[in-house]
């Protein structure tokens, strides 16, 4: 990897049976693939076993082993990319419990959106993960991607109509990258302490 290049998780939200968030995530690491100042850790919460386990001093013993693989991945990053549906105007269970496990990990870096879900796209649900990320002394960036209908929008060949949703990922991701240059040169220069 170049020093010029970022280390961008893009972390899928939904671990739900049937779930449309691999789609779309896949889409966004596509459109992440066409830029040469970025690095894509894909992270699955459908493939770290955290359960129902909330944080706990004394986690059980399969708990301990799936924080072994992610902590260190989500630590690594310089910027994150959250994948969500909106289930119920919000966000995935399964996602609030991963991001309880963690908190220093998301300190002092950036976070953007990429939301799916009926009429509002996810946005009520990326709404309510700004604020959780706040607490973690995180940034958001404003712009976020979200498909309303994403049902429809996609097919077997991937989306319908790119191009909108493509120029809102570059946005989405020029934003990111700013933020987390200048975020990662100043924890260097200055650890960050919350």
């Amino acid at each position: 990897m170049s020093d010029n290049q970022l280390n961008v998780a893009v972390i899928v939200g939904s671990v739900r049976d049937g779930r449309f968030g691999p789609t779309v995530a896949n889409w966004f690491v596509g459109e992440a693939a066409h830029r040469d100042d970025v690095r894509v850790d894909l992270i699955d919460l459908a493939e770290v076993p955290l359960g129902a386990s909330a944080p706990s001093m004394s986690p059980p013993a399969e708990v301990l082993a799936s924080l072994g693989e992610l902590t260190p991945r989500l630590a690594a990053a310089d910027a994150f990319v959250v994948v969500t549906p909106e289930y119920n105007h919000s966000y995935p269970a399964a996602l609030k419990n991963a991001i309880d496990w963690h908190n220093a990990q998301f300190h002092a870096k950036p976070v953007a959106f990429v939301s799916y879900g009926g009429l509002s796209g996810g946005l009520r649900a990326v709404e309510h993960l700004r604020l959780v990320f706040a607490e973690l002394h995180a940034v958001t960036t404003r712009d976020t991607v979200s498909f309303h209908g994403a049902w429809q929008q996609f097919d077997g060949d991937g989306l319908k109509e790119p191009e909108g949703p493509a120029d809102a990922a570059k946005k989405l991701l020029d934003q990111l990258t700013w933020w987390a240059r200048v975020l990662r040169d100043a924890r260097t220069a200055h650890p960050y302490s919350a």
